[in-house]
């Protein structure tokens, strides 16, 4: 047993016990609204095509709810499983269900619901998970088994963490409507159920009264789309909405110095970079390391760091939050417009070059816009291609982007689920790869040891940096501002969290 890792930390899980919450007396109230910074997208409400990154959970946790989930204090908390245990091998890990938890139809979660989820899951990291998994079984009702082919120190990583494979949909319900169906009208466990969807404008929802940990204290919950932030903060000065999300620069000093108005920095683990993709490619520019590496002097972090995020960012030099298990420091690039140029001139490029399209997601445009503007002025001529947060992503995951592709990633999980989703050979957003990093990819993926597994991943990290294969941004401050009727935003309450949470604990005043 002492050779199985579990998540988020050195400690052994063999089982947790975590008796819930009885439901509050106090019947729902109230409304709360949300404005979002992005055009919200069907996919989202389905956990099964989660696509690595963090925004999707903004819905999934009002809606669904997990076997085992990241919670205030506690990263790996027990939820439709109220407690769990893994084999001396490492190679059985048995679930027992909460009993009486219903779906919002009426329908009990069943062993079965959780097979059919994961089993059914095809987002990002479904390789290494179905590739892992023997078997699933439902010895009743009340509890599943999973079996794995090889003792994998990272199961509950990327199950409960980095993945949405443990967000339980219903079995006969989406077998009954169909997955474009269950789209339109989804059903889940969790605090909130789905009233109504109006592409590009809104998502309502109601809160389910009988969800398992608590009632809801807020009735009603409704996530607005307005991608303009002037616009966000305008409505959140009218009292439009009581939540903005990503409020930057100089609207965030305004917004701070608003009467009412609370600005709520909240670092996460969102990271930013630049890739290139082209790099494996002996014809492009960006084969030589040199090239790379004038990217990475052209860019000023700090001063983009004051401007956008009044400094609240941090800048990590990594794709990898530092908060993250088995995280190694890189050393950083000091910005040095100078050296920039002197290094594309020794690559053969002294009056710099043409490197196409810039692309990045429309919502963080306001990092590319400067990253562009210091690329320019090093002669790495790029023009900005900000495109919608769910064509950006599968644009990128199908491999369609070239020139640069500015990458992020606020999902929870470690060093591993970050290198495999981004760096290592297969990953989803995986242009090409290093035949070093590959081979210690797959040998850390085996490694028992705690300490020869952080040893290989930081390995890997460094050649990370070595090879100059990305240019990192930093670790992004949320700066989101909250009304005068706001008692509990949610915001920042789970550990690396990027948006409000848990649903049911946020509050009105006087509510």
């Amino acid at each position: 047993m002492s050779s199985v890792r579990g998540l988020f930390g050195s400690f052994l899980v063999l089982t947790i016990l975590v008796i819930g919450v009885s439901p509050g007396a106090a019947a729902p109230e109230g409304q709360m609204t949300w404005a979002v910074h992005i055009s919200l997208a069907p996919t989202w409400f389905d956990p099964a095509e989660t696509s690595g990154i963090i925004t999707p959970f903004m819905v999934l946790y009002a809606l669904h709810d997990s076997v085992l989930k990241p919670m205030p204090g506690n990263p790996l908390a027990p939820s439709l499983a109220e407690s769990w245990s893994v084999s001396p091998d490492g190679l059985v890990y048995d679930f027992v269900l909460r009993k009486g938890v219903k779906f919002h139809n009426g329908d009990p979660v069943t062993a079965e619901d959780v097979k059919f989820s994961l089993e059914r899951y095809r987002g990002a990291s479904a390789k290494p998970l179905k590739e892992s998994v023997a078997a699933v079984e439902t010895p009743d009702p009340g509890r599943v088994r999973i079996r794995l082919k090889r003792p994998w120190p990272d199961f509950m990583t990327f199950y409960a963490g980095a993945t949405g494979a443990s967000w339980i949909v219903p079995k006969k319900y989406v077998e009954k409507v169909g997955d474009e169906g269950f789209k339109k009208a989804p059903i889940g466990a969790g605090p909130y159920k789905f009233v109504s969807f109006s592409p590009g404008v809104e998502l309502v929802l109601e809160a389910f009264d009988q969800y398992w940990r608590k009632a809801p204290n807020v009735k009603r919950v409704i996530l607005k789309s307005i991608p303009d932030e002037a616009t966000r903060l305008a409505a959140l000065k009218r009292g439009e909405v009581d939540i903005a999300y990503v409020i930057r620069g100089a609207l965030a000093e305004e917004l701070r110095r608003s009467p009412g108005l609370t600005l709520k920095p909240n670092v996460g683990q969102a990271t930013f970079w630049v890739n290139f993709p082209d790099q494996w490619d002996s014809k492009s520019p960006w084969h030589d390391r040199r090239v790379r590496l004038a990217a990475n002097f052209a860019i000023d972090r700090p001063a983009m760091n004051q401007a956008d995020a009044l400094g609240f960012s941090k800048i990590n030099w990594s794709i990898i939050p530092s908060s993250f298990e088995f995280y190694w420091q890189p050393p950083g690039y000091g910005y040095d417009r100078a050296k920039a140029k002197q290094l594309l001139a020794e690559a053969g490029y002294p009056n710099g070059f043409d490197a196409g399209d810039y692309f990045c997601d429309a919502a963080i445009a306001y990092v590319g816009e400067p990253v562009v503007n210091y690329l320019n002025a090093a002669g790495i001529r790029v023009k900005l291609r900000p495109i919608e947060r769910v064509a950006f992503f599968r644009g990128w995951a199908e491999k369609k982007l070239k020139g640069l592709v500015q990458g992020g990633s606020g999902a929870f999980g470690n060093a591993a689920t970050r290198i495999e989703a981004f760096v290592a050979a297969g990953g989803t957003y995986v242009y090409g790869s290093y035949k070093d990093i590959d081979g210690l990819f797959l040998e850390q993926a085996n490694e028992l040891d705690p300490k020869r597994r952080e040893a290989t991943l930081h390995r890997i990290q460094q050649l990370i940096h070595e090879k100059a294969m990305i240019a990192p941004i930093w670790l992004n401050a949320g700066l989101n501002g909250f009304g005068p009727r706001v008692e509990e935003s949610g915001i920042g309450v789970i550990a690396g969290y990027a948006f409000s949470a848990p649903y049911e604990d946020v509050k009105l005043k006087g509510k």
